[in-house]
Parts: C-alpha cells; sequence; structure tokens
C-alpha cells in the first residue's frame, strides 16, 4: 500500500537528510554593535544596538510577465537578466509553459543555469501546468499525470532548484478529490524524494482553494517534501462553469483564513497583486495583514511577486508590488 511505503519513505528522510533537508535556508543573521573606545561606565549606559536581517527575500514569478513571453517579447532564457537588471531581484520562479519542450533538452538546461549564474540570480522552482489532474478520480488518468511530472522534477534538480509547484485538481466531490490528491501528491513527493525536490500546491481553485481542505491533504500525505505554496489571491472555490479557472467566480474562501492554514506546510509563498491605491497599498489585498501570518508562522525565505494587473504595466505592477513588500518586510 502507498501509506506503508510513504511511512517508511519518510523514515529514511528523516534519518538520512534530516528534517530540514529541503526548506528554503535561513536567512537570519544578527549582530551586536557596540562603538569602540567607549568606557566601562559608558558601556554600561549604552544600550546595544541589535540589528536582525530580515527572514524574507523577495523572489519574481515568471507569470508576472506572462504577456511579454508569451508575446515573444521576452524569451524564458532572458528571464535571469531582467529580473536582476530590471528589478534588482535574485530570485526568480519559472512557469513550465515557457519552456514546455525543453525539461529533458539537458544543453537548453545547461544554459539557463549559465543565465542565471551570470546574473547571480537563485533558480528557485518551477510552476507545473497543463501535465494532468493529479487529482483525478480515474486511477489510470491520475497515474499518467504523476508520470508525466516526473521529467519536470529531473528538471528542477538540474536547475538547482528546491520544489516543483503542481495543482491538486480532480472532478468530483470534496472527499473524493482530496483522496485521489492524497495519492497522487504521494506518488510524486515519493518521485521527489529521491531527487531531493519538494513538491509544493498552491491554491489555484476549486478545492485547492480550501484552506482546511488543502491542508488536510498535507496532513494525510505525511512526508517531508510535499508542501503548500500560499497565493495571497487565489481564493476562488467555485466558478459558474464549475471548472477551476473558467468563469466569473460565484464563491470565495477568505483569504487571510486560507493562508493562515496553509502557512504550516509552505516551502514558498506567492504575492499576488492586481491594482494599487494612492498609498501604494493593493485595496483588496491587506500585505501588512498577510506579511504578519508569515511572520507569526515562523515562514522564512523567499515572496514571490505574481502580479496580475491590467491597470499598470508589467514593469509598473511588479516595481509597486516590491515597494508594498519592502514596506512590511
Amino acid at each position: 500500500m502507498i501509506i506503508k511505503r510513504r511511512a517508511f519513505l519518510k523514515q529514511s528522510q528523516q534519518i538520512g537528510l534530516g528534517l530540514g533537508l529541503l526548506s528554503v535556508p535561513v536567512l537570519f543573521s544578527a549582530c551586536n554593535e557596540v562603538k569602540e573606545g567607549m568606557d566601562k561606565s559608558e558601556e554600561a549606559t549604552k544600550e546595544v544596538v541589535k540589528t536582525a536581517a530580515s527572514p524574507f527575500k523577495i523572489s519574481l514569478a515568471q507569470w508576472s510577465l506572462n504577456k511579454a513571453l508569451f508575446a515573444k517579447e521576452i524569451d524564458n532564457l532572458d528571464f535571469a537578466s531582467v529580473t536582476k537588471n530590471t528589478y534588482g531581484l535574485d530570485g526568480i520562479e519559472y512557469v513550465n509553459q515557457f519552456f514546455p519542450d525543453k525539461a529533458e533538452d539537458t544543453s537548453y538546461l545547461k544554459e539557463m543555469n549559465k543565465r542565471a549564474a551570470d546574473n547571480g540570480v537563485n533558480q528557485l522552482l518551477i510552476m507545473i501546468d497543463r501535465e494532468g489532474d493529479l487529482g483525478n478520480l480515474n486511477d489510470k488518468e491520475r497515474i499518467k499525470a504523476v508520470e508525466k511530472h516526473y521529467k519536470w522534477v529531473t528538471a528542477a534538480k538540474e536547475l538547482g532548484c528546491h520544489s516543483i509547484r503542481v495543482n491538486a485538481f480532480g472532478e468530483g466531490s470534496a472527499e473524493d478529490v482530496k483522496k485521489a490528491a492524497i495519492d497522487g501528491l504521494g506518488r510524486l513527493s515519493e518521485f521527489g524524494a529521491n531527487h531531493s525536490i519538494n513538491v509544493i500546491v498552491e491554491n489555484h481553485g476549486s478545492w485547492s482553494s480550501n484552506g482546511q481542505w488543502l491542508s488536510d491533504v498535507m496532513e494525510k500525505v505525511n512526508m517531508p517534501n510535499c508542501g503548500t505554496l500560499p497565493d495571497f489571491g487565489n481564493f476562488c472555490i467555485k466558478r459558474e462553469s464549475g471548472k477551476a479557472w473558467d468563469g466569473n467566480c460565484i464563491e470565495e474562501y477568505d483569504k487571510y483564513k486560507g493562508v493562515k492554514e496553509m502557512l504550516p506546510y509552505a516551502k514558498a509563498l506567492s504575492a499576488k497583486s492586481f491594482r494599487f491605491n494612492a498609498e501604494g497599498e493593493e485595496p483588496d489585498i491587506d500585505f501588512g495583514r498577510m506579511i504578519k501570518l508569515a511572520r507569526e508562522a515562523n515562514y522564512k525565505g523567499y515572496i514571490g511577486i505574481e502580479y496580475e494587473g491590467d491597470e499598470l504595466s508589467a514593469e509598473e505592477g511588479i516595481k509597486a508590488t516590491i515597494a508594498l513588500l519592502k514596506k512590511y518586510i
């Protein structure tokens, strides 16, 4: 049974690799600075200045530039350079749709590595779409979807990423899709563990945008390399079409509740933004509250910008999101 295999694998990972194997590196550092030449009496009356680096860094999700990428105005290989030279960021999150046939192209992946290294950029993860539903109720189709993700696990390993982001889609009742997703994610996570790659699920529509549902899936999979990627904005759980993405949203899960429920399993975090008011705030998403939730959950690592607005250009929107994140982190 999968549960038995999974329990054995989990135990092996914890012994051989350590519980913190696949988490994003801790970014804390602290120092005490005392003025030289200060005599003992003066030193005793002075408060030692303590400074601590933020536990967060900012990365750029490739989807923020999706219009330019789809229009071929920017090439996937240019993403590292654009991120560093236009936005001053050192972390990137790929989307497989922009190099769909390159997962097994070793020379192409090496060029991606070279471009990232040349620009001093960390390749963090690959967001995977259009490779089948890991929560498909049909056993054969679900296993087929799992196997179609394998090449992206090995590509992520080649690029030095820590994770692939997947979808827990499936059509059926909450309980039926949950059962299927636990199986599909468990199978893929077993493969990912053999390559030191996390398999992380984003709230990406339908049942996956129900924070309680997704956190329960994580608990049931119960593997150290299976986690979440909480997105600040994707909490539509029901659309007119009945699909995860097509049509108008008619039921939405509380975004703050959802992020809080997903954060204990988070290995990445996505700062969705659409528009900004005169004060530079996102009027529909309280960034201050989201960052507070991340701090309270002891999340440490990159927060990836995913700007999807129309009122500002991609460049303006990304820069506005950077400024808003810096305000709170």
